[in-house]
């Protein structure tokens, strides 16, 4: 199976990219808001069964995903790279995926900060992300992530993991035009 790991952060533009990737190519969407939010509904964010929870359902559905055949998955989320243990929770999610012999490939959207910010609320991330819809809260914990967390690569923050990494900047992008430049950029199948 081939992972294309997208990370980056708040709404730079991963489920609407993994969205189109997923329209052109024969591989699936796992969005990181596919766990959230049915585990909103039981659990507060952040305690202790909620980010268990949350962490091992993602785990579990790669596994899956790598002993049912998949040709590919794409699965997104937001990488705290100043945080070591969510460097380790990046290696165990493609765990499975290289002792299978399959491929890895990281991709990191980036996008200026006041990009993300006029994307935040927008009608498709609303609609996928109820726990966005406070658009005042979503806005604020935006920023104070990009406050107090490296949420990109850089020249101080290099990609710290020894699998394929690219960076592309969609601040210009739509994300029909972000997709089509990861499938060409990783030869990905397209749908026949």
């Amino acid at each position: 199976m081939h992972l294309v790991m997208l990370f980056g952060p708040q709404a730079v533009g991963k489920m609407s990219v993994g969205r189109q990737i997923a329209e052109r190519t024969t591989y699936r969407l796992f969005h990181n808001h596919a766990t959230i939010e049915p585990l909103l509904e039981v659990f507060d964010w952040g305690t202790p069964p909620f980010e268990k929870l949350r962490l091992e359902l993602r785990r579990r559905v790669i596994e899956e995903a790598v002993a049912s055949g998949l040709p590919g998955l794409v699965f997104t989320y937001v990488w705290e790279l100043d945080a070591p243990g969510d460097t380790a929770y990046a290696e165990e999610l493609v765990a499975p995926v290289v002792a299978a012999g399959g491929r890895v490939d990281f991709v990191e959207l980036w996008a200026d900060l006041d990009t993300r910010l006029a994307r935040e609320g927008t009608p498709e991330r609303l609609a996928a992300k109820p726990s966005k819809r406070d658009t005042a809260w979503a806005r604020a914990h935006l920023l104070e992530s990009h406050e107090q967390h490296v949420l990109s690569t850089g020249p101080d923050h290099p990609f710290p993991l020894d699998h394929p990494h690219t960076r592309l900047d969609t601040s210009g992008l739509s994300a029909a035009d972000a997709a089509e430049a990861v499938v060409e950029l990783l030869g990905l199948p397209r749908r026949g």
